[in-house]
């Protein structure tokens, strides 16, 4: 049987050895590649995106290692990392801060296995006191697994009507009661009322808020694919806002606020159900709810609209540590620290907070 010229080259190609390389943010050619192909591999997720790399830069001037695996030119895997050096949380590489996916992401074992030995080698290097990946399946059996976090996603119903009809009749109340209530939603390009309403819940929750300059630059870097929306009522005040990400035929809202009043008048139901029903009319197929510590409120909150939990598969590394670091708000060490900061005036916590939570990814 003669052999073709492609079946040649397919054999010349994986014959030939496999290279780890670091992506170089002003290579544009190899970023395009990068991008490439995190669209088309299967296990990627948004935030294997090479954005990313800026917005750590950028934002927190955390030093990234953004790692790929090729052979014969071809990108087989790839894997983000960022170094988080601080005196108060200890040293860490992580894939990735600020983010609930990360990890490989590889079309070949080889590549896998080639680019977690790379992050090893450079995790001894920089002498972190540990190696985090945060997996979407349990990769290394051996290694110290945080299962603290799940993740709440499923597919969305072709139409909106079915969309309404999937969602378990108590929340659907509360989704009918918004619409009563004359609420509407609206798309902003400025993100004012996205911070103020950000900012406001998370300092009423007693942690730290992300600065806004990191939000300009997520909006920045990733364009159409980072967008804000605000629930208002009749009189055109602000209620709710959620900031998402959209991935292929995914959407995943990342961060939301609400005020005080939002809850009566049942503004977070109607933010996701207004969510859903624009990505639904987008064409979109999955909505992904995101992470939820296990026994919290939003892990409640995202059971009763239907949705089940998947769990997470965040993997340690441990070097210079004898147990994985537990630097969230679960933690009880930290509970004086939350109701202190729940009394800061909020102008306050806003300048201090970035200075915080920039080691909190």
């Amino acid at each position: 049987m003669e052999t073709t010229i492609e079946e040649v080259a397919r054999l010349v190609a994986a014959s030939a050895p496999l290279l780890v390389k670091t992506l170089d943010p002003a290579d544009r050619p190899a970023v395009r590649r990068w991008d490439a192909f995190v669209n088309g591999c299967p296990e990627a997720t948004f935030f294997h995106k090479s954005g990313w790399q800026q917005v750590l830069k950028e934002s927190f001037g955390h030093r990234t290692h953004f790692l790929y695996a090729e052979r014969s030119g071809a990108i087989e895997g790839v894997l983000p990392l960022a170094q988080v050096k601080s005196v108060l949380f200890g040293n860490s590489l992580v894939s990735l801060p600020f983010a609930v996916y990360g990890g490989v992401a590889a079309s070949s074992p080889a590549a896998a296995e080639a680019l977690e030995r790379e992050a090893q080698a450079i995790a001894t290097r920089l002498g972190v006191e540990h190696l985090e990946l945060r997996n979407l399946q349990h990769r290394h059996p051996e290694w110290p697994l945080q299962d603290l976090y799940v993740r709440f996603r499923k597919e969305l119903e072709t139409t909106v009507e079915a969309n309404m009809l999937a969602i378990p009749r108590k929340q659907r109340a509360m989704v009918r009661k918004g619409i009563k209530n004359g609420l509407r939603s609206e798309i902003d390009k400025d993100l004012s009322r996205f911070f103020a309403l950000y900012a406001d819940n998370v300092h009423r929750h007693g942690t730290p808020a992300l600065p806004r300059r990191y939000f300009e630059i997520l909006q920045r870097v990733f364009a159409s694919d980072c967008e804000a929306l605000t629930v208002v009522d009749g009189n055109g005040r602000a209620l709710s806002v959620v900031l998402s990400f959209y991935f292929r035929d995914e959407v995943l809202p990342y961060y939301a606020g609400d005020d005080v009043s939002a809850r009566q008048l049942a503004a977070n139901d109607f933010k996701y159900w207004e969510l859903m029903r624009r990505s639904c009319e987008r064409g979109l197929k999955i909505f992904d709810y995101g992470r939820s510590k296990q026994g919290t409120g939003s892990y409640s909150f995202k059971k009763n609209w239907g949705f089940e939990p998947q769990p997470l598969f965040y993997e340690y590394c441990l070097y210079s540590r004898d147990s994985i670091p537990q630097n969230n708000p679960a933690n009880a060490k930290y509970q004086l620290l939350i109701k202190t900061w729940r009394r800061l005036p909020i102008g306050l916590a806003n300048w201090l907070g970035p200075f915080i939570v920039r080691n909190l990814g």
